[in-house]
């Protein structure tokens, strides 16, 4: 299978799961070092407009800042960096991840604006937990005034402000409990 190549000043949805569906995440530590590590290896050379970590997979929002090998190498070293210390830690061998990182190009901002909102809602569409106060994904930090490398403007910029980011937000988490009602 041929991977679409990454492009520079290209938006993407970078995600992959653990190998067999295994997890890749037992701990909040886990889970905050692969954020120091994503930090560390994507530094100038792409920017997240979201993100989510789930127990085995997650999901990066990201706009490509560098070239497509620079940045191809880089979340691959994320990925071997993670995957040596988290094998280590809880001794075990072998890959963690799928074989390649999944990625799609975004180039429609009413997409773009619904995968946001999808990476967001995924603890409430896995484990039913509170989307709004889950750590480990990036949907306070976007309402929050703390310092972040998140791509804050440019997000609430496609949803016009605080208010309207949180208003669309409820309305897919509505919409999803009301599917599940259904069932």
């Amino acid at each position: 299978m041929k991977l679409e190549p990454l492009v520079k000043e290209h938006t993407y949805h970078i995600f992959n799961r653990g190998i067999n569906g295994e997890t890749i995440f037992k701990t909040d530590e886990n889970k905050q070092y692969f954020l120091r590590l994503a930090d560390k290896y994507l530094s100038n050379k792409g920017t997240l407009y979201a993100y989510c970590l789930m127990d085995n997979h997650f999901h990066f929002l990201l706009i490509v800042n560098s070239d497509g090998d620079t940045i191809t190498q880089a979340l691959s070293n994320l990925f071997n960096a993670y995957a040596k210390a988290f094998n280590k830690a809880v001794n075990r061998t072998g890959s963690l991840f799928e074989k390649h990182f999944k990625r799609i190009r975004i180039d429609d901002e009413s997409y773009l604006r619904r995968l946001i909102v999808y990476i967001h809602l995924n603890p409430k569409h896995h484990f039913d937990l509170d989307f709004t106060a889950f750590k480990y994904s990036s949907y306070s930090a976007i309402l929050s005034d703390k310092e972040t490398k998140l791509m804050r403007d440019e997000v609430l910029g496609f949803f016009g402000d605080k208010e309207n980011y949180k208003f669309v937000h409820q309305q897919k988490n509505d919409l999803l409990e009301e599917k599940f009602m259904l069932e």
